[in-house]
């Protein structure tokens, strides 16, 4: 929604600082609050993607592992079927 009008203190913005809360902070107090946040929400992406790697690779592993199993169970009920036959 576009709404036209005119900022009466230009040295001063309204920021939402998070759950519905809002400080009044000078401009460059506002451009450093956003460049440390932006610092902090790259760092939890990074930290997770980390995790998700971790986990990742781990699920790959019990995948393999799965696997391998039912092939040696299939590989026994197979020759139990033979023995049983001859």
């Amino acid at each position: 929604m576009y709404v036209p009008g005119e900022l009466n203190e230009t040295k001063k913005v309204v920021i939402d600082i998070g759950t519905g809360y809002y400080v009044e902070k000078e401009i460059p107090d506002a451009i450093d609050y956003f460049k440390r946040k932006v610092k902090f929400v790259t760092t939890q992406i990074e930290k997770v993607q980390q995790i998700m790697k971790e986990k990742l690779i781990a699920r790959e592993v019990v995948i393999e592992t799965m696997e391998s199993k039912i092939q040696a169970t299939l590989a026994t009920q197979q020759a139990s079927a033979s023995t049983a036959q001859s």
